[in-house]
Formats: structure tokens, sequence, C-alpha cells
């Protein structure tokens, strides 16, 4: 009977410790999601960042600057004190002004050797030399060399004579229709007698005028206050411009500046 007695706590210790191992067998399921701990751990920015993309605006501007290309210069024309020339045309008129509306001066004869000193900026009249400077139309020369070579003398040193008797006019508009300028002033009235010849033109009007992007020189002329310049453009570097001036055989008054439109 004592052996039972000391059989059945024996049993009993048996299934207790039957119990405990069976409970520790379950220890794996707890302890299998530790690597996955382990992982999560690492630094994401060691495993997961991208490299940096390289954009347009992230390279220094000098990689995009292009190469220096030639551009062409206008080579200047150099510039020379006088040309020699011969006259072309049997009687060619010299004369106060680079035009033919200006006075007349004299004539030169065909043949005749003559020296340049001068030209305007905008149109082919050359300034020649002597006693008594005047202009002519450079169509009718000879000339040695490029007149464009001359110096610009008009209007800045090769002056038109002034008159003693008329002042000019006191005031210009002009208006603008399309390319066309309507020019007026205030009338200025000459006696007959101060007439040069039956074809002078009592006013010049002077006009540097824009024309296929170039400026052009030119002079007209009337009996009354008021002209038409039928062709202005704009497209040139500089504005155009022009005077009136009052002619009578002794000279020039004036001249009032034309309050030019803009294109």
């Amino acid at each position: 009977m004592q052996n039972k007695k000391y059989f059945l706590p024996i049993i009993l210790i048996l299934t207790t410790l039957a119990c405990g191992l069976s409970n520790t067998g379950q220890a794996p399921a707890s302890t299998s999601a530790a690597p996955v701990n382990r992982s999560t751990s690492l630094p994401v920015a060691e495993t997961f960042t991208p490299l940096p993309t390289l954009t347009a605006s992230a390279i220094p501007s000098q990689t995009f600057t292009p190469l220096p290309t030639d551009t062409p210069t206008a080579t200047p024309i150099p510039t020379v004190d006088s040309l020699k020339a011969q006259v072309t045309a049997e009687k060619l008129s010299c004369r106060y002004g680079p035009g033919a509306e200006y006075l007349y001066l004299y004539a030169l004869n065909q043949t005749a050797n003559i020296k340049l000193i001068g030209r305007t900026d905008a149109n082919n009249w050359v300034w020649v030399d002597g006693t008594n400077k005047c202009w002519v139309n450079a169509r009718f020369l000879e000339i040695e060399g490029d007149p464009q070579m001359l110096p610009i003398v008009y209007p800045d040193i090769a002056t038109l004579p002034v008159s003693s008797y008329y002042p000019g006019p006191s005031w210009a508009k002009a208006t603008r229709n399309g390319n066309k300028v309507e020019i007026t002033w205030e009338t200025v009235t000459i006696s007959p007698g101060k007439y040069a010849d039956e074809f002078m033109h009592q006013y010049i009007i002077e006009v540097w005028r824009c024309e296929g992007g170039q400026i052009i020189f030119e002079t007209l002329g009337t009996n009354f206050p008021a002209i038409n310049v039928e062709n202005d453009e704009a497209g040139c570097s500089v504005p155009s411009y022009g005077f009136v001036y009052v002619q009578e055989k002794h000279g020039y008054g004036g001249p009032v500046e034309i309050p030019w439109p803009n294109p």
C-alpha cells in the first residue's frame, strides 16, 4: 500500500513535466518573427534611396554655352582729302547747293579737270574745290577713285550763302498719310527783282527720307508754301527729317526745321 502511495505523486510530477515540455515546443512560433524585426531595423536610406537623376538645371550653365560664330562686319571705306575728276558733260552746272534746285553759280566745260573735296551723306552730288566752291552731279564726271571716300561736308561745313533780305519762314508743319508726308510753312513773299531767272523756285525743301532701309537726301523746289514728299518709309536706323529755306538770287533765308511725323 505504501508503494501505491508514492507512485501516484511520481505520476503527477511526470505529467506536469510533460505538459511543460509541450508548452516549450510552441516557442519557435513566437521567435520566428525575430528575423523580420532585425531586418526592418536597418536604415531605409541605405537600402532604398535611388541614385540622383542629372537634369539640365543641375548642369553648370557653361556646359550649354554655344560656341562663338564669326559675324561678318562691314569694312569701313577709307577717307581721302580729295579726288581728281574730269567733266564728261558738254556744259555742267556748278551750283550753290547739292542739288538741281539750288542757285546756279557757273558752268564747267567738257574735259575740264577739277578737284573734289567733299560730298553729301545721301545723294550723288560732290563739292568742287576752287575760288568759288560749288556742287556738281557726280554722274557727269570721270572720277579717279571712289567718291564715297570723300568726307561728308554738307550741311555742316559747306554752308549755303545767307540772304540779307529775307529771314525765311518762322514755322513749318507736316502730316502723314501712309508713306506720303504733306508739308506746309509760313508764306514769305519776295519781290520779282529777287528772282535769279524765270526757273528759280522761291522755296527750297531739303529732305532726308527713308526708302528701302536707306536714307536718301533730295531737294524739292516750289513757289507755294506747301509740298508733298511722296515716299517716306519705316525701317531706317535714323529718323527722317527736313528743312525749308526761302531762296532769292543773293542767298537763302532760314532754314526752319520740319517737325517730321514718324511712320
